[in-house]
């Protein structure tokens, strides 16, 4: 698959991921939630490495991988089901969409990207602008404030599990990536399952049901092969910049779909995020740009 194509694919899975997620833990319980679309993504990885006949690199490279990316997995994908249920499915696309910045800041501090530049601060300058007013809402408000710290913190472990995973690098296949990852990540799932509650839903809504097995079939195993696809050809930065576009795709599928409010507030808030974003990610943008605009786009700003 062609990097453009596994992109596009990618910005599909993603924007329509929070509201299944939401969807999935309906009635059961978000930790049998994410545990069971694991146990998915596992069974089906394995049928078809069997069925390919791909090995499953284990050098201490590919350990290395397995081991970070499973562990960043299961903190970020637990804080996401635990906040999802205290805010609306488009914001959880909203708060990742900082995982461009987040991701440039960690990489610059860690010295494997060069600093960004005027214009990209200002960007990030207006995107914590428009956090603080996602933030900061009356009594009245429909999202708690302790799920949208838990997306924000699960931005940030998705963050700089990004960078590390770039500095890790190696050439181990994406599918095996996937596999090893989920492999390590499940019993750190079924763990979390057994010690919250442990036991079987007895009738499970078929909503929930039916988003379990898409998240564990295109959220998880088609995603993140996609995403360590993508990652093996581009810059870290580049790669997050994926999370540009898909906040106001699932927003406005919450709102069509899910019946969720978009206020003047939540409007205003991602707005600037979005705004934000695009200036962070100036340079990378800039290729989009006439010839003439873009020496003030490859210097980040810094003129």
């Amino acid at each position: 698959m062609s990097v453009p194509a596994a992109y596009i694919c990618l910005v599909l899975t993603w924007s329509t991921t929070p509201l299944a997620v939401q969807w999935s833990a309906d009635g059961v319980g978000f930790s049998f939630a994410v545990f069971s679309r694991m146990l998915v993504s596992v069974l089906l990885a394995l049928a078809v490495l069997m069925l390919w006949r791909r090995p499953v690199p284990f050098h201490p490279r590919a350990r290395a991988l397995y081991l970070v990316s499973g562990v960043s997995l299961y903190l970020a994908m637990s804080l996401v089901y635990w906040g999802a249920g205290e805010v609306r499915s488009g914001l959880i696309s909203v708060i990742f969409g900082l995982s461009p910045l987040l991701t440039s800041l960690i990489a610059a501090s860690c010295r494997t990207e060069p600093p960004p530049g005027r214009i990209a601060l200002s960007g990030v300058a207006l995107a914590i602008g428009g956090l603080a007013l996602i933030f900061l809402q009356g009594d009245e408000g429909q999202d708690g404030t302790a799920g949208l710290l838990a997306l924000l913190l699960a931005s940030l472990v998705h963050s700089a599990s990004l960078v590390a995973l770039k500095r890790i690098g190696g050439d181990n296949p994406p599918l095996a990536t996937t596999f090893g990852t989920l492999l390590v990540a499940l019993p750190m799932f079924a763990l979390q399952w057994w010690i919250d509650d442990g036991t079987l839903p007895s009738a499970p809504p078929e909503r929930a049901i039916g988003a379990i097995v898409y998240l564990g079939v295109f959220g998880s195993l088609l995603s993140f092969t996609l995403y360590y696809y993508v990652i093996k050809h581009l810059a870290a930065s580049q790669v997050a910049l994926v999370t540009l576009m898909t906040p106001v795709l699932a927003l406005l599928l919450g709102h069509w779909v899910n019946g969720e409010a978009l206020d003047a507030r939540i409007g205003l808030g991602s707005g600037l995020i979005l705004l934000g974003l695009a200036l962070h990610q100036w340079r990378t943008l800039g290729r989009l740009l006439p010839p003439r605009w873009r020496p003030l786009a490859a210097d980040g700003g810094r003129r």
